[in-house]
């Protein structure tokens, strides 16, 4: 393959050798790209594990951030979070912090060098990459319960959506599909599915579809062949990814991009390996596709195809790391730093027998091209209050008396009290198992809107009648919407 001889401006990027076996997999990949010509200017900066050890409770230093802003562009290996701690997830806080909003994962078979039972799975996992329950806002609110937020928005919906369409349309794939759980979810979901369908109306020649998240998945475990391009919330897309890089042949072979406005990160999508670290035997792979990955975002698109083919030529010949051989049908069962060296005596070469590759460096555009200011709210009603009242003592009967006489005092009703949201009060069941979180949800009558001052005298009277609660939630319409859900037998 001739190599294009108009010369190529250098590159900054900021580089993180990891934690485990990351340093290994980032020596061979950096190798790689040295020997295959890539022009890049390399940062590197130090998080995980060593940082947590001094103190730093994020796992990065200030210093790490400047450079992560100034170069635009992170390559990272895999790290290790500490467990328990109060230690946050950094993928998560890196993700959010430079809004990387979109995480790429192909997930591609390599039928018959690497076994799997879906020869023909070729599948681009596109994940909501800020919001869902990986916000991460947690509160125990009473003896025996806890809550995490899942906060799903009409800007983070537009954003992932858009971009999901346009990378099947910029890379000539015919179909994009939706997962969501939005029969149970139905304001959270329900917004994800609904911008789903809002979207595809703009892209009239990609095919659609959507699929509640279970069965989409099942079908993505059984035949992955069906799907094309997925599009899905933060949660799902991070078990779907797995999922599909695992039936395809390896969680080693996949990469993934994180990409945002301004900012990209791309990194391999397993962990960071302890148990096999400094043995020479980790599987370099998904970083080094993540690598190429970076090279057509930086503008280097066709050095990532030598370097993605010279792989594939390996693969071609069998020659495989631990994760990957197959006694009788690999040929050479190679270390992480021969695997590197076999891949760059191949630069140059094509598979014979998969599709080589050829990428075209692609405009993403930014994320104000994909967010459209979503219609807001002409009026908003405040109807009523849900107050969690967390006293295991206090039973229902009780709870109901002083929050009814609670109620018609302040003139906002008491309608329903539930519990881990099915209703047991009025008419509930006897066998309704309770924990100590009640929530009694005061309504105005239809039609009248309550104030603020009625909210507090509400949660005052509660106090006085000799009870606790732990939280509230205001009940509002929205152009005569509601925005709460029922009680589930309400």
């Amino acid at each position: 393959m001739s190599v294009s001889t108009t010369p190529i401006k250098n590159i900054p990027i900021t580089v993180a050798h990891g934690n485990g076996i990351g340093p290994e997999i980032m020596e061979a990949t950096l190798l790689i790209l040295k020997e295959a010509g890539a022009k890049l200017d390399i940062e590197t900066i130090e998080i995980g594990e060593a940082v947590y050890k001094r103190g730093i409770s994020t796992g990065i230093e200030d210093s790490a951030w400047e450079s992560l802003k100034r170069t635009k562009v992170f390559l990272k290996a895999p790290i290790t979070t500490p467990q328990g701690g109060g230690f946050k997830s950094l993928n998560v806080t890196i993700r959010k912090t430079l809004g990387l909003f979109a995480n790429v994962r192909p997930c591609v078979s390599y039928h018959p060098f690497v076994q799997t039972k879906h020869p023909l799975m070729d599948v681009v996992i596109v994940r909501e990459n800020e919001e869902d329950v990986y916000a991460g806002i947690e509160y125990r609110v009473s003896d025996e319960v806890t809550q995490c937020l899942k906060l799903i928005s009409a800007p983070g919906c537009q954003k992932i959506m858009r971009f999901a369409f346009e990378y099947a349309k910029q890379n000539g794939r015919k179909k994009v599909t939706c997962f969501s759980k939005d029969n149970i979810m139905k304001m959270t979901d329900g917004l994800f599915h609904k911008t789903y369908d809002e979207v595809a109306k703009e892209y009239p020649d990609i095919q659609t579809e959507h699929y509640i998240v279970d069965i989409g998945m099942a079908r993505m475990a059984n035949t992955p062949e069906r799907f094309d391009v997925v599009v899905t919330e933060n949660l799902y897309g991070d078990i779907l990814s797995d999922i599909a890089a695992e039936i395809a042949g390896s969680v080693g072979l996949a990469g993934t991009a994180n990409i945002g406005e301004n900012i990209a990160m791309f990194e391999a999508i397993h962990g960071s390996a302890p148990d096999i670290a400094g043995q020479n035997i980790g599987n370099p792979s998904g970083l080094m596709l993540s690598a190429v990955m970076m090279l057509v975002h930086i503008g280097q698109a066709e050095i990532g195809s030598r370097i993605h083919n010279a792989w594939l030529s390996c693969l071609e010949e069998g020659l495989h790391t631990k994760d990957i051989y197959t006694h009788g049908k690999s040929s050479a069962l190679l270390g992480t730093k021969e695997f590197a060296r076999a891949v760059i005596e191949r630069l140059g070469r094509h598979p014979t027998s998969m599709k080589p590759v050829k990428y075209n460096t692609l405009t993403q555009g930014s994320s104000a091209d994909y967010y459209r200011q979503a219609s807001k709210a002409t009026h908003k009603k405040l109807v009523g209050l849900d107050l969690y009242l967390a006293d295991w003592e206090k039973r229902t009967e009780m709870i109901a008396s002083v929050c009814e006489n609670v109620g018609q005092k302040v003139g906002v009703p008491l309608t329903f009290i539930s519990n881990r949201g099915v209703k047991v009060w009025p008419d509930g069941s006897a066998e309704t198992f309770c924990t100590d979180l009640y929530r009694c949800r005061f309504m105005a009558a239809k039609g009248i809107e309550i104030s603020y001052e009625q909210i507090q005298a509400l949660q005052s009277a509660v106090l006085a009648g000799g009870l606790t609660y732990s939280k509230l939630e205001l009940l509002q319409d929205f152009d005569g919407v509601a925005g709460y859900s029922a009680g589930q037998g309400e």
